[in-house]
């Protein structure tokens, strides 16, 4: 069991790692920040394929995928301006 989540811990961060050098441009969150959320993505697919009784290369490609979804979703996030933003920025409107 604990080599299942080692496994899953290394997935997740090599997706998010993937990810960012993957996405063009300049983004806002941190790598390290990319990479724990790919981290989580793939312990809560794990564990979900795990309840589910599925078999190990089932559960790694749900963790994989599980672990992309959460990395798109914060980066889509972050780059379509939900992000911070200064306490002095205004949007200016003409």
């Amino acid at each position: 069991m604990l080599g299942t989540i080692l496994w899953f811990i290394v997935v997740g961060a090599v997706v998010g790692a993937l990810a960012r050098l993957i996405l063009p441009g300049r983004n806002p969150i941190g790598i390290l920040l990319t990479i724990l959320v790919g981290i989580a993505g793939a312990l809560l697919g794990g564990v979900v394929s795990d309840a589910l009784g599925a078999g190990t290369l089932v559960a790694i490609v749900f963790a994989v995928v599980i672990a992309a979804i959460g990395v798109a979703l914060l980066t889509s996030f972050n780059t379509r301006g939900g992000g911070r933003r200064s306490w002095g920025a205004r949007r200016h409107t003409h």
